[in-house]
């Protein structure tokens, strides 16, 4: 199993030249980052990043992560992947570009 993690371009490009990252706004607001399982990643996109252009996908093993990892409830009750530490360049299993298309984003993992 893989959990993602959805970054704009430029917070990808800067978590590239850093090594780390503590996250986008929202993360660093929260003081966790905020990852989606594959089924949850349709309406995070949807609900914090409608209509932008320019993401990045990254995918990472939660077991790799742990125990700063933990599963917490969050939208309708359903447990959510939160990250209490940085995210390491060494964390990410492999990144792609999330196209945009009329229908929406499409990011080739089957939820």
């Amino acid at each position: 199993m893989q959990i993602f993690k959805v970054f704009r371009a430029a917070e990808w490009a800067q978590m590239q030249q850093d090594g780390r990252t503590l996250g986008a706004p929202i993360d660093l607001a929260d003081s966790y980052i905020h990852f989606s399982t594959a089924e949850q990643l349709p309406v995070t996109l949807s609900k914090h990043f409608a209509n932008e252009d320019g993401l990045v996908l990254l995918a990472c093993d939660p077991h790799a992560m742990a125990p700063d990892l933990r599963w917490e409830p969050s939208r309708g009750g359903a447990l959510f992947p939160h990250l209490y530490r940085a995210l390491t360049l060494s964390d990410i299993l492999w990144s792609r570009p999330i196209a945009l298309t009329d229908d929406g984003h499409v990011t080739g993992i089957a939820p």
